[in-house]
């Protein structure tokens, strides 16, 4: 996620690394039946309730149906096919914002209840540990505003969007509603003819009955449940070809199709610019939503990055400016989407890498140097820590405003801590783990800890005493290799970073 400017923010047998809360968890969810519903989690420190223990989802086949406008709910049916991993008398999937009609497990009516912002579903049978279920959930999925709710659908000029991160997938349909929990997405969107639907993965058919179309789209990769993206508008379809044929769409409002092609034209050179970094991009396509919404940020949703088309059609944003936030949300399609966070508290690893190939692109395409800009973030660093918290540690969301967990010590602050590894290690060794990181947890789950083993493995020297003072101090140490630089005293403000 990148914050908007504003002129002066069939299932998968096998998984590999998942999460050791969710295996901690487990025990929590052996309910005796007539226990109280209660809602659970599996133990992030940032959002406790999000996520739930007992099974592993596999895939998720999500049908929608878009009446026509976005102030009335749709008609949904979620699909969840899963791993079961301890015995349960029943399970909780996260789900707030609509109505749900029926409940089926492998084929059985199941009751329900909610608590919380779970739905507490208890089937008709035993589910023992280690067998494959099918949850299946007919419900109405919102697009109006909850009271204290944020994310979910987003209501464009001409239809919706998602912008599920970081607890809001669970705000258009059921899910296990956290990153370590990756599954297989189909996505099957059905709307008046004269829409157009896209959603993460490659297009899969689009069969017309009557007077509506059913779009199908499905994913080849594992996704975290807040990565998940639909579009649904009277749009146009850009189709191009990337590095090695690479498939590529954009989706952008028709009437707005040949003004903002320019800048639809530069992705394949991104996608090249990144490749040249960190290896090969890790999807089946990549594309850009250009939404007509105001949403306050960019996201870096699965092969399919969300964008306010005010980015690319304001004049006060420098075009430099912009290429750069589009190779944020680039970058996260290896940084946060391929690899992602195994809690949120990892969530430094995901915005720092992004802030770092932002700024590197800037630099060597714009020759703006990276050194100015780390200069000014040392500068702020202290404050930003005493604000929001270390860059491994993050302070809680402010209550009532979940996406403010998004604040500088995890963006401009974690890139800093890149920027002092590569002056610590030298920048072979540094590109060198920036690779071996992408390709060894690619499709998977990582931590804090794994990045650290990993960078002391290939600097071939123990880097915890370094990574404990960076990324957990509650002061900024010093920068090797500029001992000049010095935090600015908190009555001083701090040189202004142009993309916040």
């Amino acid at each position: 996620m990148s914050l908007t400017p504003r002129p002066r923010t069939q299932p998968r047998i096998s998984r590999h690394r998942k999460a050791a809360l969710l295996a901690s968890a487990v025990s929590v969810c052996l309910l005796a039946a007539a226990a109280p519903a209660e809602p659970l989690g599996v133990g992030d420190r940032l959002y406790p309730y999000l996520g739930n223990p007992g099974y592993d989802v596999a895939s998720y086949d999500l049908a929608l149906t878009y009446p026509g406008t976005n102030d009335k709910p749709l008609q949904a049916v979620t699909t969840i096919d899963a791993w079961t991993t301890a015995n349960l008398d029943r399970l909780n999937l996260d789900f707030a914002h609509g109505t749900v009609r029926s409940v089926e497990v492998d084929g059985r009516p199941a009751e329900f209840t909610s608590a919380g912002d779970d739905l507490v579903v208890t089937p008709e049978h035993f589910l023992h540990k280690g067998i494959w279920t099918r949850i299946t959930v007919r419900h109405t999925s919102d697009p109006m505003p909850g009271k204290d709710q944020e994310g979910g659908w987003v209501r464009t000029a001409d239809g919706l969007a998602m912008a599920n991160q970081a607890d809001a997938a669970h705000l258009v349909f059921p899910c296990n509603d956290h990153p370590s929990d990756k599954a297989l997405f189909t996505f099957r969107i059905t709307a008046p003819n004269g829409y157009t639907a896209v959603a993460n993965g490659l297009p899969a058919g689009a069969e017309r009955v009557g007077g509506t179309t059913t779009w199908t789209y499905r994913t080849q990769h594992p996704m975290a449940t807040e990565l998940a993206q639909v579009s649904i508008g009277r749009s146009a379809v850009v189709h191009r070809e990337g590095p090695h044929g690479l498939p590529m769409r954009d989706v952008v409002p028709s009437a707005d199709r040949k003004a903002l092609e320019p800048w639809l034209a530069k992705t394949p050179g991104q996608v090249a610019w990144l490749e040249g970094k960190v290896g090969r991009y890790p999807f089946e396509t990549y594309g850009v939503l250009m939404a007509q919404a105001s949403t306050g940020f960019e996201l870096e949703t699965q092969t399919l990055s969300l964008f306010e088309k005010e980015v690319f059609t304001e004049p006060a944003y420098p075009k430099w400016y912009v290429e750069s936030v589009m190779v944020h949300e680039l970058s996260h399609q290896w940084f946060g989407d391929s690899v992602s966070p195994r809690t949120w508290s990892d969530v430094w690893l995901n915005e720092g890498h992004a802030t770092w190939y932002e700024e590197l692109y800037s630099e060597e395409t714009a020759h703006r140097p990276m050194v100015d800009r780390m200069k000014a973030a040392y500068g702020a660093s202290d404050r930003w820590r005493e604000a929001g918290g270390p860059p491994a540690r993050p302070k809680e969301p402010a209550p009532g405003q979940k996406i403010s967990l998004f604040r500088p010590n995890i963006y401009d602050g974690a890139a800093l801590v890149l920027y002092a590894l590569r002056q610590e290690i030298g920048r072979p060794a540094f590109e060198r783990l920036e690779r071996r990181w992408v390709q060894e947890h690619r499709d998977s789950t990582a931590t804090t800890s794994d990045f650290v083993r990993l960078a002391s493995a290939v600097a071939g020297r123990d880097l915890n005493g370094f990574f404990q003072a960076w990324l957990y101090g509650e002061k900024t140490p010093p920068m090797p290799g500029h001992p000049d630089w010095k935090p600015q005293a908190p009555t001083q403000p701090a040189k202004a970073l142009t993309r916040r």
